[in-house]
């Protein structure tokens, strides 16, 4: 397996050298977070054992935790599917697709937190009215919006996963209505809402919206069963960045390879890029800073906990009776007794673990 720091630290000078116009600060910091991940010249943490006979003292390289890096925070991305699990309910769940179209794609670069964050607003204006005016539902939405920059050749591709569920609570009767079909709403009328509230939105907020945006725009909806599938799916890619070292397949002679499963075949293919440019097609989907790509919405919402857990009561519906307890964080063992160890201090500098203690 080809790790990415070494990518990093073969084609570091060569891509600033090439993108220097268009690197971000934030770039900076992600490529130097990973290239230290859990490597001896980056902080370490100190673990002892919890044997009172062994004692032993073991220093460890530091996680870089990075949403972007693909070696850090799997813990906390299972933690957020196991809390979007506990929070499902007796409905059909869709997955529906919003993509922005290409058109708007070097606007929506150069102002990204502007434009995203208008995204997840249509998204949000848009099924709730959906919800209220459907005639089975007639109520209230809830529904988990998860943000994507990338295609899966790495491009930039802006576009937001929505899981919903069809169902809706009605808060002047109280009533909890769900519906079933093969489609929760038409496509092609989400599409054309979508659309139009983007272009008012975008005009709204003084950005030149570009003379050649298309008339028609692409939104995918489909059926996913309990949604626990999509759940799963999306939130494996949450904290991970957009590519995992085992699908680099080869850095040599200046380009990498990676590959990735065509949308279309559903089989594996290659792409092959020079180094930098695969350092770039990383560093395009690094989000601004203190940006959620997750957000919940309606009965959905986090401070909504009360209601979902009354719903389950009194429908009867217990989602833990369908799955598994997730992962759990590994435990640190000592190479001495096998017991457990505990951190007892962390983000120690390099220059103190070599002079103090011996590398694990």
């Amino acid at each position: 397996m080809i790790l990415l720091s070494s990518i990093i630290n073969k084609f570091e000078g060569r891509f600033f050298d090439r993108y220097r116009a268009t690197i971000l600060p934030s770039h900076k910091k992600a490529l130097w977070a990973m290239k230290r991940c859990r490597k001896k010249h980056g902080p370490h943490m100190l673990a002892r054992c919890t044997n009172d006979n062994c004692g032993e003292l073991t220093y460890i390289p530091h996680s870089c935790g990075h949403r972007s890096c693909p070696h850090c925070q799997n813990h906390e991305g299972w933690q957020w599917i196991e809390n979007q699990l506990n929070k499902q309910l007796p409905a059909e769940y869709y997955l529906l697709t919003f993509t922005l179209p290409k058109q708007l794609r070097k606007l929506a670069w150069m102002n990204q937190k502007q434009v995203y964050s208008l995204m997840f607003q249509c998204i949000q204006e848009l099924l709730k009215i959906f919800t209220r005016n459907d005639r089975q539902l007639q109520g209230t939405a809830g529904f988990t919006a998860i943000l994507h920059t990338h295609s899966r050749q790495l491009d930039y591709h802006p576009h937001i996963h929505v899981v919903m569920p069809a169902a809706g609570i009605n808060t002047k009767t109280s009533l909890w209505r769900v519906k079933s079909s093969k489609y929760i709403f038409s496509h092609k009328a989400l599409a054309k809402v979508f659309r139009a509230k983007v272009l008012k939105t975008l005009v709204d907020n003084n950005l030149q919206v570009p003379k050649d945006c298309p008339k028609k725009w692409v939104v995918d909806c489909k059926n996913v069963g309990n949604g626990d599938k999509a759940l799963i799916y999306l939130g494996r890619y949450l904290y991970k960045g957009v590519i995992q070292e085992k699908d680099i397949v080869k850095s040599e002679n200046g380009m990498v390879t990676f590959k990735y499963i065509d949308s279309k075949t559903k089989h594996w293919k290659t792409r092959t890029v020079t180094g930098e440019h695969f350092l770039w097609l990383l560093m395009q989907h690094v989000l601004p800073k203190g940006f959620r790509k997750a957000r919940c919405y309606g009965f959905l919402h986090p401070c909504s906990k009360k209601i979902i857990k009354l719903l389950q009561h009194i429908v009867r519906f217990n989602p833990l009776r369908m799955f598994k307890k997730l992962k759990q964080r590994a435990k640190i063992t000592c190479k001495c007794c096998g017991a457990e160890m505990k951190i007892i201090c962390a983000m120690i500098p390099a220059s103190r673990v070599q002079q103090t203690a011996h590398f694990t």
